[in-house]
């Protein structure tokens, strides 16, 4: 039912939104007939459906039509205490440069990848290690298999000890072809205590529509040397437990709780968990974890639904670092992002962790 009525809810806003925008455009001194305003907008939409793909060409109409609605109120209510001349289509021209300044710069941050750093102290008996960090690779949204082994050559020269990667390293839009290159990109990667993965919410895919299966994935994982931990530990070097926990949406009946999960490990060790969605975090604070690191919200997408997924209670925590009972927190904003080509108010990334 829910559903029903959110569609219902999208299909109307988006008849109003299109009649809206027709009479908007048709403003334009240049244009003046509501037909020619339809095809304009009509052939926009399917320019950027047929090069960007239907969730960036929406995303693009909705914020669009988001900055004619906020235009149009502002300059009715400039016109009334400035007396701004009419012959002008305020409303429209500062709709559409503000549209393209913010989905232009969001798309800018989105496909651009830069290094975020933290540097964290434990108490704990532990030789300083590096910990270069990913999520939300979703190959091929931003880059294919090749452009995701580029980013890895940048990551590697930073000279990280260990590799992780948090979840959503595919999703069901990925290429099989894409998948096995950035897979053996992975396995080429020169590090000493090598590659270590967990699963996110996309990875197993949730269609069945792609070219290739979870079994595929997990093998190819397998055949270029990266481990994965699914609900699992592993002990590196006699230095540090590090932990993969099953992602919660997928395996929320079978997936262990974090003290259980923990149960064993001793509490002199340092001890990192990967754990995709950052949702857990009173548990997680209560037990032996160190720190978690987590993917999945993009860093909250776009302005102004950055907050929206601590409002309603889907995450913990949406981007950053947080501290809770002497457990560190990170959240990174992902390497990429799933379908949608546009960041605002955060910037792909990966992370590098100096812990001592």
């Amino acid at each position: 039912m829910i559903w029903l009525i959110m569609f219902v809810g999208a299909a109307l806003g988006a008849i109003l939104g299109s009649i809206y925008m027709i009479n908007s455009i048709a403003k334009f001194s240049f244009i003046k007939n509501k037909l020619v305003a339809f095809i304009i907008i009509a052939a926009l939409f399917l320019l950027f459906f047929f090069t960007l793909g239907w969730i960036n060409s929406l995303t693009i109409s909705i914020y669009t039509t988001l900055f004619f609605l906020i235009f149009g109120i502002l300059v009715k209510i400039l016109k009334l205490k400035y007396n701004l001349p009419s012959s002008i289509h305020w409303q429209g021209w500062l709709a559409i440069f503000t549209s393209i300044l913010y989905l232009g710069t969001g798309y800018y941050l989105c496909v651009s990848v830069v290094e975020k750093d933290y540097n964290l102290s434990t108490t704990k008996n532990i030789e300083p290690i590096t910990v270069a960090m990913i999520a939300d690779s979703h190959i091929g949204t931003t880059f294919d298999g090749d452009g995701f082994a580029k980013h890895l050559k940048t990551i590697e020269n930073q000279n990280p000890d260990i590799f992780l990667i948090a979840g959503d390293f595919v999703d069901d839009g990925t290429k099989r072809l894409d998948m096995e290159k950035a897979c053996k990109a992975l396995g080429e990667m020169n590090l000493k205590y090598g590659v270590w993965y967990s699963y996110g919410n996309h990875d197993e895919g949730y269609f069945n529509h792609r070219d290739f299966s979870a079994e595929d994935l997990e093998k190819s994982l397998l055949e270029n040397g990266i481990h994965i931990l699914a609900d699992q530990y592993e002990l590196i070097d006699n230095n540090f437990y590090l932990v993969g926990r099953l992602d919660k949406n997928l395996n929320g009946d079978i997936r262990k709780t974090i003290a259980d999960l923990l149960l064993d490990i001793p509490d002199d060790k340092y001890i990192i968990v990967m754990d995709h969605e950052p949702n857990d975090y009173n548990a997680e604070s209560n037990s032996k974890a160190d720190l978690v690191v987590s993917g999945h919200t993009h860093g909250g997408q776009m302005i102004p639904i950055r907050h929206i997924g601590v409002l309603v209670g889907a995450n913990d925590f949406t981007y950053g670092y947080t501290n809770i009972n002497n457990t560190d927190f990170i959240v990174t904003s992902g390497i990429s992002d799933w379908a949608l080509k546009f960041k605002t108010g955060v910037r792909s990334e990966y992370v590098i962790i100096n812990i001592k």
